[in-house]
C-alpha cells in the first residue's frame, strides 16, 4: 500500500490538526456521494480513508513510524518471525501476529458511522461534511442594449452546464447593475440550498441614445425649411419611431419633449428630450446662395450681439 503521509499530502512531522485538516480536505473531493460511478475516486477514497484512520491514531501512527506495522496496520513480517521463533520449533504463530483491518472494512466502518451520524446517533468522521451547505453563488455577465435597459426587457442566457435561464431585465437598469436570482447557483451539499446566480448587465453604448436622469436625450437634424417654415419629423424613441412636429423658425440647439417617452420609475416615466439640429445640403445650392444673398441684404440681423469679449 501507498505512503499514508504521501496519501493525505504531509509531512511526517504533521500535527494530529493538520492531518485531520488534509482529509476532511481531500474527502470533500473524493467522496463516493460526490462521485456517483467514478470508480477511481471510489478508490482513492478508500486509501484515503485507510491512510487517515492509520495517522490519526497516536498509537498505531507511532507504531507505523517505528515500523512495526506496515500501512495497512498489518504486522511486520520480522514482528511474526519473532513470534513464531519464540514458539520453538514445533510451535506457531503467537497471540501477537494480527491482520488490521483492510481497506475495505475500514470504508465500511466509516459509511456506517456515516449513517450512525445522519440518525443524530452520535458523531463520526463526517459529521461535519454531512452538516447542509448552502452552494456558492455563481457570477455571470449579460449584455443589453440601450432601450432593453430603458423599458426592461427578458433575455436568455446559458450556463456552463448547458442549462438556459430567462433574466428578466427591469425597465431602468443601469450599467453595472446586479441581478439575483435565487436559488439558480452552484448545488449545496447534504440537501442544502443552491446559491444564487449573479447576473452583472452590461449597457451597450447606443449611436445617439443618452440617459440624464429619467430622461432619454437625442439629437435629431432637420433641414433648414424644416427650420424655417416648420414641419412634422420621424424620431426614434426607445418604443419605436413617433411623429414630431417641428415649430416655425426653429434653431439649432431647441430642445422638444416628448411626454413620457423617457425611462419609466414606478408609476411614472420620464420624457424624452429631443435637440434640433440644422443641417444645410451636402454640396453647396447655387439656388439657396442666390436667394440668401438678396435675402441677407434686405434682412440683416445680428445673432451674436449679446455676446461680449474678455
Amino acid at each position: 500500500m501507498d505512503d499514508p503521509y504521501k496519501i493525505l499530502g504531509v509531512a511526517r512531522s504533521a500535527t494530529q490538526d493538520q492531518i485531520k485538516s488534509a482529509y476532511r480536505k481531500l474527502a470533500r473531493t473524493l467522496h463516493p456521494d460526490l462521485n456517483p460511478g467514478n470508480k477511481q475516486a471510489e478508490e482513492k477514497f478508500k486509501k484515503l480513508s485507510s491512510a487517515n484512520d492509520l495517522l490519526s491514531d497516536p498509537a498505531k501512527r507511532a507504531r507505523f513510524d517505528a515500523g512495526e506495522i506496515d500501512a495497512t496496520g498489518a504486522e511486520r513480517a520480522r514482528q511474526s518471525y519473532r513470534n513464531y521463533a519464540e514458539g520453538g520449533a514445533g510451535g506457531k504463530y503467537s497471540d501477537g501476529f494480527r491482520f488490521g483491518d483492510n481497506a475495505d472494512d475500514i470504508f465500511a466502518e466509516l459509511l456506517r458511522r456515516r449513517s450512525k451520524g445522519r440518525r443524530g446517533g452520535g458523531g463520526g468522521f463526517f459529521d461535519e461534511e454531512d452538516e447542509p451547505l448552502r452552494g456558492s453563488d455563481a457570477q455571470y455577465s449579460l449584455k443589453v442594449t440601450f432601450p432593453e435597459a430603458a423599458i426592461g426587457a427578458t433575455k436568455r442566457i446559458t450556463l456552463p452546464t448547458g442549462k438556459h435561464l430567462d433574466v428578466k431585465v427591469p425597465a431602468g437598469t443601469k450599467d453595472g447593475a446586479t441581478l439575483r436570482l435565487k436559488g439558480q447557483g452552484n448545488p449545496g451539499r447534504s440537501s442544502g440550498d443552491a446559491g444564487d446566480a449573479l447576473i452583472e448587465i452590461k449597457v451597450e453604448a447606443h449611436p445617439f441614445f443618452t440617459a440624464e436622469g429619467h430622461d432619454v436625450l437625442v439629437t435629431v437634424p432637420v433641414t433648414l425649411p424644416e427650420a424655417v417654415l416648420g414641419g412634422k419629423v420621424t424620431v426614434p424613441t426607445v418604443d419605436g419611431k413617433v411623429v414630431l412636429s417641428i415649430p416655425p423658425g426653429s434653431n439649432s440647439g431647441s430642445v422638444l419633449r416628448l411626454k413620457g417617452r423617457g425611462i419609466p420609475h414606478g408609476k411614472a416615466r420620464g420624457d424624452q428630450l429631443v435637440t434640433l439640429k440644422v443641417v444645410l445640403p451636402d454640396r453647396p445650392d447655387t439656388d439657396l446662395e442666390t436667394f440668401l444673398r438678396g435675402w441677407a441684404e434686405k434682412h440683416p440681423y445680428d445673432v451674436r450681439a449679446k455676446l461680449t469679449m474678455g
